[in-house]
């Protein structure tokens, strides 16, 4: 088993003085103590084909942590024992690492493997294991989703030969039926992504297995949180459907009329994740939960601002969006607010209905995850209060690069976990 230390001097002359990896008799050696650094050495060494790995030395958590994230692979197994540390440490960043690497398996899965059904009902084993009896659930699919006014999901899922899916998960640790949500989680679970009649290029379609990686970041934290000993009632509302094409599909002009009275017109097909969180909203919003929390790889136009290494976050209300940063900033995980205003409602005018749920131009046109934001804000209760939409720019590294493997990063799993232990 390979030893890797943290060295507070610079790499021997042979090296280059601003190497950083070196190695001796005793192991490799990093360099550098900034966490991307060392998250950037993981992954060389990963590549370089070790497969065992013992952290030895003085490390602290997120140091540790940061090699984790750079030494994970795409697939395969690896071996990683953390450097000597409290026993309790120890033990959270197991669990962390159980969790997350659940939502990178979990978001890596082939789509014909995983469709609609099975993603929901993978979320329910993977939390119910971890907090067996505090769990419960209730499951709406197909035309029942119709019947119940959830258009959007519908709409979306109506051409897959899987059935679309609705599912609310319930932790609740009191049992008692009376205490109130303190949280709502709402996560965009499209298992795959044609575009629809609005049909992406195969290079743009290849990775949309991963379009399902809001519902499953958002239930890695929940897990996670749960291991932590999160107390607080949660419930996770999942939209779980397939984006495909045949004669049923959602067709453009086509216009939709959603349970709080907003008429929506289909300018794009391929902005189908906005109106299944849409329904999903709307439903949380039937909590009474007054935190209310979106996540969703949702725009193109966020990953063009972020360049993938940021999740971007938005909100109304400023003062929850800060809280939120606040628990990024002390987790160490990049995300960066994107602007939002009332006036991004009406960004996506129609002349046949409220809104159109993008514009009729490539990728929603200029500020197009701003204006997906504002269409969702329609939808989010008590005019945005204490609701958070994160766009998920970088949930997914297509290729990897000289931090990430190839494929679902789980970033924002501890800063959503931490959220949701101190509201």
């Amino acid at each position: 088993m390979m030893q890797v230390y943290l060295s507070p001097q610079l790499a021997s002359p042979e090296w280059g003085e601003t190497a950083l990896l070196s190695h001796d008799l005793a192991g490799w050696q990093i360099h550098q103590a900034e966490l991307a650094a060392i998250q950037q050495a993981a992954r060389r060494l990963a590549n370089m084909g070790l497969r065992e790995i013992q952290l030895a030395g003085h490390w602290d958590l997120s140091q540790q942590w940061a090699f984790a994230q750079g030494f994970m692979p795409s697939r395969g197994e690896l071996t990683l024992r953390w450097a000597d540390a409290p026993d309790a440490s120890l033990q959270m960043l197991e669990q962390r690492l159980y969790c997350a690497n659940w939502v990178r398996r979990l978001t890596n899965s082939s789509p014909e493997v995983l469709g609609p059904l099975e993603l929901a009902l993978e979320e329910v084993s993977f939390l119910s294991e971890l907090a067996p009896g505090a769990i419960s659930h209730r499951l709406l699919k197909g035309d029942g989703l119709l019947e119940a006014g959830w258009v959007g999901l519908h709409a979306v899922g109506r051409a897959g030969a899987r059935e679309p899916v609705m599912q609310e998960m319930d932790f609740n640790p009191t049992h008692d039926r009376l205490t109130p949500v303190s949280a709502c989680l709402v996560g965009k679970g499209i298992t795959f992504d044609s575009g629809g009649y609005s049909l992406k290029s195969s290079e743009g379609m290849v990775t949309m297995k991963s379009d399902m990686g809001g519902a499953a970041l958002l239930a890695g934290a929940l897990g996670y949180a749960i291991t932590q000993g999160l107390s607080q009632r949660v419930k996770l509302i999942l939209c779980c459907a397939e984006n495909l094409i045949n004669e049923k599909a959602c067709k453009l002009g086509e216009i939709l009329h959603y349970r709080n009275g907003v008429s929506v017109e289909i300018v794009n097909t391929d902005a189908e994740g906005r109106l299944v969180l849409a329904d999903g909203l709307l439903a949380a919003a039937e909590t009474g939960a007054t935190r209310i929390l979106d996540a969703a790889t949702l725009t193109g136009a966020a990953y063009m601002a972020l360049g993938g290494h940021y999740q971007a976050i938005f909100a109304l209300d400023t003062t929850a969006q800060q809280h939120f940063l606040q628990h990024a900033e002390r987790c160490h995980e990049p995300f960066w607010p994107l602007p939002l205003a009332r006036w991004h409602r009406q960004q996506c005018p129609s002349h046949y209905a409220d809104t159109a749920n993008s514009r009729p131009v490539k990728g929603g046109g200029p500020g197009g995850a701003s204006n997906a934001a504002g269409f969702l804000s329609r939808f989010a209760p008590n005019d945005g209060a204490g609701w958070l939409h994160l766009d998920l720019a970088a949930a997914h590294c297509d290729n990897g690069n000289h931090l990430w493997a190839p494929g679902a990063t789980a970033v924002g799993l501890t800063t959503l976990a931490s959220w949701l232990m101190q509201p």
